[in-house]
């Protein structure tokens, strides 16, 4: 098996790097200045009330820089700031900051100059005993009987799926079709990008789950010719293969801020629908001849992340998921004092109009942190410390409550974004557990 999963290595690293960047990851535009934020620990973690040091050095065309002033500010993630102030670097060896937390947390330095008009920013941060944290989302009493019943209503209707060719995308050992299915009420269905072996058989099957925004699908081809069965789905209920002006439309216009749509009715809020449209793509694949009925994953990054959780959550025929900085964690930890999950709707920027009763009650029924626990799949999960966009802090409270195997692939210093090594692993590590019993 060893020389199967590094013969398909390559083959699949392309496809599945592009899919990192175009649809979980922010990629990193060079530039000619540097702000470097270094902790004083090598691996960034520290006991609560130990004081962390942070050294700001600034780099041009990689050379220290003397003689620069800088703008920095400490203290947890995505809250006001312990300390802020000025300081001019003079030798080229950079300037300290330091401060601490006396709760599990994250601790976050940001640094900035200004060179020519133009900002550069460069971030470190401080875990702070992160395998502590708690979450602060409540665990609805009905919460499962919710879900099972809102299921039940979903699977009353017949899936009626739609398969069409794409003659275009096909391989020598695979056919790939864009498919549809509906979903939750007559009339909405889901649509994404199927990827089938050509060759007589029974394959395993992998669920890839969207990272948020609106787009087109390539599908998972290249995986799908390492011999699996490959699903990628989009989550608004319109074709994943439509020129790119329809979805640049909806992002600014009839789906912006989809996320926030009737948060305050936990029947009408976007993410019921979608949340149900990943469990009804599981059943879709099950029907699916070509399946092996037992070896069947889900995959994904931020939103895609935590869509991951919800469906193993709650379908477990999901045998293995694999993680990335999963977003829709413990989004009450604004109201808390600390960061919570992306979309951020109870920040203080969002509070005025989306921090009220009914829809802080509608979270808790939505939160990933309360799905995490009933989670029973082995589980790869991957992300870094400096994710400003998905704060660290949130994706703890719900990794910290999953009972299952769980494996994580820490690097520190990444954001929301992913090193093609992290990919490489990430994929090796689906190849194996899903091809485990392919001969």
């Amino acid at each position: 098996m060893n020389k199967l999963f590094k013969y398909h290595t390559l083959c699949v690293m392309c496809l599945l790097l592009s899919v990192a960047s175009n649809v979980f990851a922010q990629s990193r535009p060079p530039a000619p200045i540097q702000v470097l934020v270094s902790p004083d620990k090598a691996d960034w973690n520290y006991k609560i009330g130990e004081e962390a040091t942070f050294r700001v050095t600034v780099l041009q065309h990689q050379v220290p820089v003397s003689n620069i002033k800088v703008s920095y500010s400490i203290g947890p993630e995505k809250m006001a700031a312990y300390t802020k102030g000025e300081s001019v670097i003079k030798d080229g060896n950079g300037i300290l900051v330091k401060s601490k937390m006396t709760k599990p947390g994250f601790l976050r330095c940001d640094a900035r100059v200004t060179v020519n008009g133009t900002m550069y920013r460069g971030i470190a941060t401080a875990a702070y005993q992160p395998l502590d944290i708690k979450p602060t989302q409540t665990l609805p009493a009905d919460f499962w009987e919710f879900w099972q019943k809102s299921m039940a209503e979903a699977r009353k209707l017949p899936l009626d799926p739609l398969l069409t060719l794409i003659p275009d995308r096909c391989t020598e050992k695979t056919n790939v079709y864009e498919l549809s299915f509906q979903n939750q009420v007559s009339g909405s269905r889901i649509y994404g990008i199927l990827c089938v072996p050509k060759a007589p058989g029974k394959y395993p099957a992998l669920l890839q789950v969207p990272g948020a925004g609106i787009r087109p699908y390539p599908g998972l081809i290249a995986l799908a010719d390492s011999g699996m069965i490959t699903l990628q789905i989009g989550i608004h209920g319109i074709s994943v293969t439509s020129p790119a002006a329809l979805y640049s439309n909806l992002t600014l216009g009839a789906l912006r801020d989809y996320y926030y749509m009737n948060l305050d009715d936990r029947d009408r809020y976007y993410y019921k629908r979608v949340y149900l449209g990943c469990v009804r793509a599981v059943d879709y694949l099950a029907t699916l001849s070509q399946y092996d009925g037992s070896n069947l994953g889900v995959w994904g990054g931020s939103q895609g992340g935590a869509l991951s959780i919800v469906t193993a959550a709650l379908d477990k025929r999901i045998k293995y998921l694999a993680v990335q900085y999963p977003a829709l964690c413990d989004l009450t930890g604004y109201l808390n004092g600390r960061a919570g999950g992306w979309p951020h709707p109870f920040a203080a920027q969002n509070s005025s109009f989306l921090a009220k009763e009914e829809k802080i009650k509608v979270s808790a029924y939505y939160d990933v942190v309360n799905f995490a626990r009933g989670v029973d799949a082995p589980g790869l999960y991957a992300w870094g410390y400096n994710d400003d966009t998905v704060p660290p802090t949130s994706f703890y409270a719900a990794y910290n409550v999953i009972k299952a195997t769980k494996e994580l692939r820490l690097v520190q210093e990444t954001g929301h974004w992913t090193y093609p090594e992290q990919m490489l692993e990430i994929n090796d590590w689906l190849l194996n557990k899903l091809l485990k019993n392919k001969k």
